[in-house]
């Protein structure tokens, strides 16, 4: 799995696990409490992953996973209907 599809899915099972919405920090937070062993092996991603999550949270909204920024407050990623059910 790419890098883009793999940050993407661990977005959204923190989300999951944060019942759906979380700020920035705790959806990293959450990251990397669950896959800290894999960013650890995984190469260049092990220094970039913060930046990149961010563009897997834009991917997301543009598939609709994601509420739109415009819908959600400042710094909070949140889930649609979309999502897989939590």
């Amino acid at each position: 799995m790419e890098s883009e599809q793999l940050l993407e899915s661990w977005l959204v099972d923190a989300l999951k696990s944060l019942g759906g919405r979380g700020t920035i920090v705790e959806v990293c937070r959450a990251v990397w409490a669950n896959h800290e062993p894999d960013l650890r092996v995984a190469g260049d991603l092990f220094y970039t992953w913060q930046y990149e999550i961010r563009w897997a949270a834009t991917n997301l909204r543009n598939a609709g996973t994601l509420r739109s920024a415009d819908r959600s407050p400042k710094g909070v990623w949140e889930l649609t209907s979309r999502a897989d059910p939590i």
